[in-house]
């Protein structure tokens, strides 16, 4: 299971990347244009993404869900005040934090409690919680290409099947086809 969660944690690494690449290309003032929608802004849903994920690496680190839940409100503010590009090298950073950590861990599969104060208690793995900031990221990556469509613009394809294609053919895929 480690290899499989190393791979997925790089697929979302890759979507991020190619989301990101993607936006750089639109024209500036979509990153914060406000609209009626899943959320307010592009720019609001690369922040909440990168909080979430600084979120469970900080659980994966020790921090208590209650605590880390209680950071990520700065976290959001700082990524909210952030440009695209600020914001990518932040991502950027954090990708390499979270890699370390997976790469680093002595037992990724090892069974841990967690203590979510609105869910409650739960017996679950550390692999479990990079599954979840894997497909909360994907998630989201929809509701941004569903956004970029409700502004006239196509977003790209991030699906983890194009990942796989571009992991075994080894190349360094990083614009993907528009959708």
């Amino acid at each position: 299971m480690t290899n499989h969660v190393v791979r997925f944690y790089d697929y979302h690494v890759w979507a991020n990347k190619i989301i990101f690449n993607r936006l750089k290309e639109l024209p500036r003032h979509l990153y914060n244009q406000e609209i009626q929608s899943v959320f307010p802004s592009v720019s609001k849903v690369m922040a909440h993404i990168y909080k979430v994920d600084c979120g469970w690496l900080d659980i994966l680190m020790g921090k208590s869900m209650k605590e880390a839940i209680e950071d990520s409100f700065q976290l959001q503010e700082d990524a909210e005040a952030r440009s695209l590009e600020e914001l990518e090298v932040m991502y950027d950073d954090l990708s390499m934090r979270f890699k370390t950590f997976i790469n680093e861990h002595e037992d990724i599969e090892k069974e841990v409690v967690l203590d979510n104060p609105y869910a409650g208690i739960l017996n679950t793995r550390y692999s479990e919680f990079i599954i979840q900031v894997v497909n909360h990221g994907t998630y989201h990556r929809g509701n941004l290409s569903a956004m970029l469509r409700q502004m006239g613009h196509s977003s790209v394809m991030t699906e983890y099947g194009l990942f796989m294609y571009k992991d075994e053919s080894n190349t360094s895929m990083t614009t993907a086809p528009t959708n």
